[in-house]
């Protein structure tokens, strides 16, 4: 009784146990700067990025797919909105608007090749990445496109200190709403216990009643809406859009969603866990970053904590 009380507890606390762990660490072993109120700061937003991409690629990998175009949906996304600010006059809102909008049909049409194809979405979104990169290319020719000043600038920069009381950078807080919205999607929607059905067994999902093909298309859109959404928060971050950056960012989403529990066999995970695997990968490059230790050693510590997080998950199914 006591070892099932035991095991219920660490299954749904030893995420967060996780990455308070390795926080301590950090704070004992990484200089006095890396505790300090400011870095926390800074790392809510340094993950704001990853983690706004992670909501959307949890549907994915909840559904038993995989999307590998999420990074080239940020860069576009975040060329798009340079390019309305700047050559076409639009102010902020309908810019940002118009971005997420445009890149969230890629989405729908992986989607839409994924279930009228039956093609694997692995192949569909490399595609689509390689598309995506390519349009954005195309329409920065190249280069990157500067922007007016304006306030998306600031969505995700440090507070000055006549806004301190809002304690973290808005787009943190567009971050932490979008979190709580879809995490309750998930868990107590129609749309969310299909996903979960779909991934889990999509004969028997099928055989119920549900619509398998329209509940994919729904969570590739989702994917790119989410990645567009991080376009705009990749804009806000550099102040100009730029064709080349978030080039391997996918494989943070993806790591960042497996890192949370998530399996990649479908059926299983949470929009909280996939939020605690993003921190759980800033924290360790903020600390690795502050410790002085180059980005190769950042890049072993993140593999190994992934393939640990796989090696969990196969022996945890095993175990059921």
């Amino acid at each position: 009784m006591k070892n099932n009380i035991s095991s219920k507890l660490l299954n749904r606390f030893g995420l967060f146990l996780a990455l308070l762990a390795i926080y301590l660490l950090f704070t004992f072993i990484a200089p006095a700067s890396f505790s300090t109120l400011r870095n926390l700061e800074t790392i809510a937003r340094q993950t704001v990025i990853v983690g706004i991409a992670a909501i959307g690629m949890t549907f994915v990998i909840i559904s038993g797919g995989i999307d590998l175009s999420v990074g080239s949906i940020v860069a576009f996304s975040s060329v798009l909105v340079a390019y309305f600010l700047n050559k076409t006059g639009f102010s902020p809102l309908p810019a940002a608007v118009c971005a997420v909008i445009i890149g969230s049909l890629f989405g729908f049409l992986s989607g839409i090749f994924i279930t009228r194809l039956k093609v694997v979405p692995f192949i569909v979104t490399l595609g689509m990445m390689l598309l995506c990169r390519g349009v954005a290319k195309g329409l920065a020719d190249e280069q990157k496109i500067n922007a007016p000043y304006t306030w998306l600038n600031e969505i995700l920069a440090s507070l000055p200190p006549e806004r301190s009381w809002m304690l973290l950078s808005p787009g943190v807080w567009v971050f932490i709403f979008l979190a709580i919205i879809f995490a309750f999607v998930l868990r107590y929607t129609v749309f969310g216990r299909a996903t979960v059905a779909v991934g889990s067994n999509e004969l028997t999902a099928r055989l119920c009643g549900i619509a398998v093909e329209k509940t994919k298309v729904i969570i590739y859109t989702f994917s790119a809406l989410f990645a567009s959404i991080a376009g705009v928060m990749q804009f806000s971050r550099l102040t100009v859009g730029d064709p080349t950056v978030a080039v391997g960012l996918e494989l943070d989403v993806i790591a960042a969603v497996v890192i949370g529990g998530a399996s990649l066999s479908g059926g299983q995970g949470t929009i909280f866990g996939s939020l605690i695997g993003a921190l759980i990968m800033t924290i360790i490059r903020s600390g690795c970053t502050q410790m002085g230790l180059e980005n190769w050693i950042q890049e072993i510590v993140t593999g190994a904590i992934i393939i640990i997080a796989v090696a969990l998950d196969r022996l945890r199914h095993r175990k059921g």
